[in-house]
């Protein structure tokens, strides 16, 4: 039998030696169960530093990857976040844990439908989210503090900055297909500040102002 409560805190440990400071991310990493969002014949690698397949050519990111997105967005509690690409599920519970609301968008229904199922199982009440185009964000609810895109992106999507409230911050991935690197994107006077966080792998992200196919 794995003990998860002790494998969730040997993978806190790690993500502080590899560097993750903000005590808020590493307890939402504490408290959410990693394993409750992979699939069961991957449960005994589930708080393995590494990604892991969920179906749909889609992936779980790795739990460093979450960990240093999260930390980039310096979320303090009473935002409201915009998550592209909800995949598994996991990355939407961490942020559920450190801001007011998440709205998550999934572009493939079983993925969409499997989130909500561990959604509901789990308790998170303030997740709200949809099967749609992510590159188009989610205009209805704008603006957001936070959007993270946790796939892959050519450029930064102009509808998803459009959405951004001033001041707010945006996390993604720029770059070709195969790697990219980390942007961290402020909204200053309506413009774009950009900064670089190192280099990432993720898959593509498809959309309007995505990629067009996999």
């Amino acid at each position: 039998m794995i003990n998860y409560r002790l494998e969730r805190e040997s993978l806190v440990e790690l993500m502080a030696d590899k560097g993750v400071l903000d005590k808020r991310v590493l307890d939402a990493m504490r408290n959410v169960r990693r394993h409750e969002f992979v699939p069961p014949n991957l449960r005994s690698r589930a708080y393995e530093d590494v990604p892991l397949s969920i179906g749909e050519e889609q992936t779980i990111s790795q739990p460093f990857m979450v960990a240093r997105m999260t930390e980039i967005l310096k979320l303090e509690g009473h935002e409201r976040v915009l998550e592209i690409g909800t995949g598994s599920g996991y990355q939407a519970a961490i942020l559920a844990q450190l801001a007011q609301k998440v709205f998550t968008v999934e572009r493939i229904t079983a993925l969409a439908e499997e989130a909500k199922k561990k959604f509901t199982k789990l308790g998170y009440s303030n997740i709200i989210q949809r099967v749609g185009d992510g590159t188009l964000g989610w205009k209805e609810f704008a603006p957001f503090d936070v959007i993270m895109v946790t796939a892959g992106a050519p450029n930064v999507p102009s509808r998803l900055f459009d959405q951004l409230a001033e001041g707010g911050k945006l996390v993604i991935p720029i770059g070709p297909r195969r790697i990219q690197d980390l942007k961290l994107v402020m909204k200053i006077n309506g413009r774009q500040k950009i900064y670089s966080e190192g280099g990432c792998v993720f898959v593509p992200l498809i959309g309007t102002e995505g990629w067009k196919n996999l």
